[in-house]
């Protein structure tokens, strides 16, 4: 049974590990000629994306390749902490959420991959399903992102990203050099006039940051914005502002977008997963796929047939995703919110928040995807 991939990224990856395991002959088709990369930003996996990795079996690779960060802080711009909480599980769950480069998990999943039996081919842009190189396969894969062709081949009427009124900038500053008073622990979050500013203390003494800012319409180039712009418009929230005038260099800009629910996720045997489907947001776009993947695999390894398993998958998968993008728009305009709200919000939220986040998120932590069947002769 052949499978072709499209995309190499996290979703591509953590789905060529997972059929790999169950039987199917994979190959992944991927643009780039390393998929990795030197650029780009961090990201931060949940406890419901280590249950992922654990059926993945690359939990262990990947623990390595970042740190573990076991609590956010949420701050008013003045400094004023609104609330403390477990970082991305239950306050009871031993597993804390690790932060590491997107390079460097999506190096650990395609590692991962290979050991599984999955090839990689780089260097080779496919076009959907139609594309002579995946003419001839059982079941395509479309893991190419939120710009999909696939999810446009499947349903040309699909709807397409639009700006989310909010662009991303993220960097790394020297922490040695902050002489004003920050939080030297856990996930910060700033609600910031402009947006919001996120930054957390990494082990080797650097800051990671990413400024999420607000805006009407996004910049023509979010990577001409310069340092001066980002401590210039993160002035009145002391924290960011020290962490910016100590900055070392800028690892990833781009624009945030949005995407309306896709009505056609699979069709005949080709499936979308992670961002080609449903670009969730609120931090969990990486967990997400892997739960894909592991999913995925699972039900079509115990299906009579591949549109049968994709039904299944789909199934499974509506519910959830929906659910979380409902929550990554609360999010979203939360860090839009005008100075009204976030004045109520700064009163209110340090008496509410502590109280109630574990029991308004635990569908979201709790969610293990189980483990992969043993591998099949198909």
């Amino acid at each position: 049974m052949r499978v072709v991939v499209i995309g190499g990224g996290v979703a591509g990856s953590a789905s060529a590990i997972a059929l790999a395991r169950v039987g199917f002959e994979v190959t992944v088709y991927e643009t780039y000629e390393d998929p990795a990369g030197p650029v780009g930003s961090y990201v931060s996996l949940a406890v419901n994306g280590l249950h992922a990795l654990a059926a993945l079996g690359c939990l262990e690779q990947v623990q390595e390749a970042g740190f573990p960060v076991a609590r956010q802080l949420m701050w008013s711009g003045r400094g004023k902490l609104l609330g403390d909480v477990a970082r991305g599980r239950n306050p009871q769950d031993t597993l804390h959420s690790v932060t590491l480069m997107r390079a460097d998990l999506v190096t650990a999943l395609r590692a991962e991959a290979l050991r599984s039996g999955a090839r990689i081919v780089t260097g080779q842009r496919l076009t959907g399903s139609k594309d002579p190189v995946a003419e001839d396969a059982d079941l395509i894969v479309g893991a190419d992102g939120i710009w999909s062709a696939t999810r446009r081949e499947l349903d040309p009427a699909a709807p397409q990203p639009v700006y989310a009124k909010i662009y991303y900038i993220s960097g790394t500053s020297d922490g040695t050099r902050i002489r004003t008073e920050i939080s030297r622990q856990g996930f910060n979050w700033i609600f910031a006039k402009c947006g919001v500013f996120i930054y957390l203390p990494a082990p080797d003494g650097s800051i990671w940051w990413t400024a999420q800012i607000a805006a009407p319409q996004p910049p023509p180039d979010p990577a001409a914005v310069s340092l001066t712009n980002l401590t210039e418009l993160f002035r009145t929230e002391p924290q960011a502002a020290a962490v910016l005038r100590a900055a070392t260099g800028v690892r990833a800009a781009n624009i945030g977008h949005v995407l309306a629910p896709v009505s056609r996720r699979y069709h005949g045997t080709t499936v979308l997963v992670a961002d080609a489907a449903h670009p969730v947001g609120a931090g969990q776009g990486a967990s997400m796929a892997m739960e894909d993947a592991v999913v995925l695999a699972r039900e079509l390894a115990a299906s009579d047939s591949i549109p049968a398993g994709l039904a299944a998958f789909a199934r499974q998968r509506h519910p959830r995703s929906g659910k979380l993008a409902k929550t990554e728009t609360a999010n979203r305009d939360a860090k839009t919110a005008g100075p009204v709200t976030a004045r109520m919000r700064e009163m209110i939220m340090p008496h509410v928040f502590n109280r109630f986040y574990e029991k308004a998120t635990s569908w979201l932590y709790e969610y293990d995807p189980g483990s992969l069947p043993a591998r099949q002769l198909r």
